[in-house]
């Protein structure tokens, strides 16, 4: 596929209002160039999170993109092209994924 879609659920945009301009600027920048082409390939900075059931709708696999402290949680429609990011989390570095949802 070629370049994706990427859509923001509903409460993306509180999550990012929330942080301070730079960090929700570079989230937001990661979230361009990183979803944007072969969003559903492992890097060294996105992973599919395996035994994750999120708190919020979505089509499995649900993805992990990672942002600095930061965590982008999404999953991809590949036929439609569409990624769809659901929640952006801050993970401090002693908790667990699961925590921070």
């Amino acid at each position: 596929m070629g370049v994706y879609r990427v859509e923001l659920a509903e409460g993306v945009e509180e999550d990012l209002v929330r942080l301070p301009a730079f960090y929700e600027r570079t989230v937001m920048d990661a979230i361009e160039t990183q979803l944007r082409h072969e969003p559903s390939k492992p890097s060294r900075n996105r992973k599919i999170l395996v035994s994750l059931v999120p708190p919020w709708p979505s089509e499995p696999p649900v993805w992990e993109l990672r942002v600095g402290e930061f965590r982008v949680f999404y999953d991809v429609a590949e036929e439609e092209g569409i990624v769809y990011v659901r929640a952006v989390r801050r993970k401090p570095p002693h908790k667990r994924t699961e925590e921070v949802l």
